[in-house]
């Protein structure tokens, strides 16, 4: 393998770029599939998981991978397709290696596993030869505060406890490995994780970062997560949650569990989402968020633009500002109009935004139906609409993505994550992963 070098740690692959001969990337690294054997044989590399669009995760053979780097992998070019499916005698380092409690064999100290080295031996193959672990690490709860002692790194052979099932694993490596990844990537390893492993990854990740993982899974998985934290933290997780996505979610638990949570609610968070749950889910106030960008009408273009540029605001309603007279939070006073992005960037910055307001379009009422939203928003060539009750107070905003989400089948986040492609099987494949466990 040229370009090899004489020793990877396989946290540090996680997310790094995969390429073909030609030079195009195909995918990035999402994991790495090992066959444990039996001691003191160390476990046999067998390939990567390698994730490609859209967001499919294949085996890539190992015997297939020409060059390794600090920033990329290379392969010969063969890549199968159909998506992996991890087998019972496969094991993959990062989301079930990492954060294990193992046992130095000479003293029979606990230590926890921090990462895990592969290395190439004369016969090509890659065997896991070192294991990086921490003693006197804390495991902590439910924010994933960890905290780390000393590190050392030891030969495989010189640990015991990889071969059982561990019950109260931990989940930071395993985080710290895609720290980097976006919301909807996460989850869909997320939801490809064992039970154990996702109740695991749901402790340790924190308040805001759990919230954005569970907007972006199945509605099934999202239940079942919920189900897994203690009530005062599972609050806490849908007052980080969009106040729709919160309801969506609220409005599928038995009616007991869903007045539990929403009393262990800041008043203020839970109010919003109360007022979401009286609408029905496929109208106007049933999609709607409560939290669009709201200006009063004496704010400057620049103001308007500053709040706007928060990264953290879904594209779609970072595409427009609301105009009302005070209060500004929903539901405001009086509703004006909306200045668009576009305008805002084409006026100068003291530019005051009741001056360029677009008061023409009509607004959305909350009863409106999912169609005729959608025919509201495709008419205008919009990706956003203000939703006005009545008397003239701005309730929300709907946004294109909430409209396509209730447009799909119920199931579409399930379809895209688990839908397979039809390929023939892979001989080199077979070879490699079958039988392992007796090699």
């Amino acid at each position: 393998m040229s370009g090899a070098p004489g020793r990877v740690f396989i946290a540090r692959l996680a997310g790094i770029a995969v390429f073909d001969p030609a030079g195009d990337q195909v995918g990035r690294v999402r994991d790495v599939v090992v066959a444990l054997r039996l001691a003191p044989r160390p476990p046999r590399v067998l390939g990567l998981v390698v994730e490609v669009a859209p967001r499919r995760p294949v085996f890539l053979p190992i015997t297939r991978v020409t060059v390794v780097e600090a920033d990329a992998i290379v392969f010969d070019g063969r890549l199968n397709v159909r998506r992996f499916h991890k087998r019972e005698s496969e094991t993959l380092v990062i989301a079930e290696m990492l954060d294990r409690t193992v046992r130095l064999r000479d003293s029979g100290e606990p230590v926890a596993v921090v990462d895990v080295a592969m290395e190439p031996t004369r016969t090509r193959d890659w065997l896991i030869g070192k294991v990086a672990v921490s003693r006197g690490r804390g495991r902590g709860r439910g924010r994933g505060l960890r905290r780390r002692g000393e590190s050392l790194v030891v030969d495989f052979a010189a640990v015991d406890g990889f071969s059982a099932v561990e019950h109260g694993q931990g989940a930071a490596g395993l985080i710290a490995a895609f720290e980097r990844m976006k919301p909807a990537d996460l989850a869909n390893i997320v939801h490809e994780l064992p039970e154990k492993r996702r109740t695991e990854v749901a402790v340790a990740l924190d308040d805001e970062r759990l919230a954005d993982v569970l907007e972006e899974l199945p509605e099934d998985d999202q239940i079942e997560i919920l189900g897994t934290l203690e009530d005062d933290r599972a609050a806490d997780v849908l007052e980080a949650m969009g106040p729709d996505d919160a309801a969506d979610l609220l409005g599928e638990l038995p009616t007991e569990q869903r007045e539990r949570l929403l009393t262990l609610m800041e008043p203020q968070d839970a109010a919003p989402v109360r007022r979401l749950l009286t609408y029905a889910d496929d109208s106007a106030g049933g999609l709607m968020t409560t939290d669009p960008v709201i200006v009063a009408p004496d704010a400057t273009v620049a103001e308007a633009l500053a709040q706007i540029r928060n990264p953290d605001l879904n594209p779609a309603l970072a595409a427009q500002v609301y105009v009302c007279r005070p209060p500004t939070a929903t539901p405001t006073g009086r509703y004006l109009g909306t200045v668009h992005f576009q305008r805002l960037l084409r006026e100068p910055p003291p530019t005051l935004v009741s001056g360029i307001v677009d008061a023409e379009l009509d607004p959305l009422r909350p009863t409106m139906s999912l169609a005729s939203v959608a025919m509201f928003l495709a008419t205008y060539n919009l990706v956003a609409g203000a939703v006005v009750d009545e008397d003239g107070h701005l309730l929300g905003s709907v946004t294109i993505d909430d409209v396509l989400d209730h447009l799909l089948p119920e199931d579409w986040r399930e379809t895209v994550m688990d839908a397979s492609a039809e390929a023939a099987s892979d001989p080199e494949e077979e070879a490699l992963r079958g039988g392992e466990g007796t090699r």
